[in-house]
């Protein structure tokens, strides 16, 4: 069982007319999927525009859904989370600073599109019926471009450590 955090606007994408009900469904694809998997959730959505004066928290299962306070953003939370953690999260975060902290706190971060694939993966999955979905690991590496110096051949341990944890995704 993983402990994922998700940053859920860049998950979601911006490009809705109904925010409210893009927020509903991707709380409930979540839902779903960490029912199937048996891992635990926690999505941040900003607050900051239009939230209330102070952080909001709604737990459904094993989803933890938090609204940052009224001036606040969700980057900020996450980061809060990641500095506090007693335990290794998995970030998701195509934002570059998220993704870049969480990295140098030793933690794997993952881009929204690599998780998003196992998310779809997993329920399309359990909708046919299927046992597990799993991924090839040579497909894994092959997602993976990296800059590395030493052995061109030999992984590093970031990028192992990325590997295995899309795997248990």
């Amino acid at each position: 069982m993983s402990h994922i955090l998700i940053d859920g606007y860049n998950l979601i994408g911006i490009a809705h007319w109904n925010l409210e009900k893009a927020r509903n469904v991707l709380v409930q694809k979540l839902y779903e999927y960490a029912q199937i998997k048996g891992h635990t959730l926690t999505i941040v959505f900003d607050g900051w525009k239009d939230g209330k004066l102070t952080e909001t928290k709604t737990k459904i299962g094993k989803v933890t859904v938090i609204f940052s306070k009224l001036g606040e953003k969700a980057d900020h939370v996450i980061r809060l989370l990641i500095s506090a953690a007693a335990t290794p999260w998995i970030v998701v975060s195509s934002d570059r600073e998220i993704y870049d902290f969480a990295e140098k706190k030793d933690f794997v971060a993952l881009t929204a599109d690599e998780f998003e694939e196992k998310l779809h993966a997993a329920l399309d999955a359990s909708k046919n019926n299927e046992a597990e979905w799993t991924q090839g690991a040579d497909e894994d590496i092959d997602a993976i471009h990296s800059r590395q110096k030493g052995n061109p051949k030999k992984l590093s341990k970031k990028e192992k450590k990325k590997i295995e944890t899309l795997k248990k995704l």
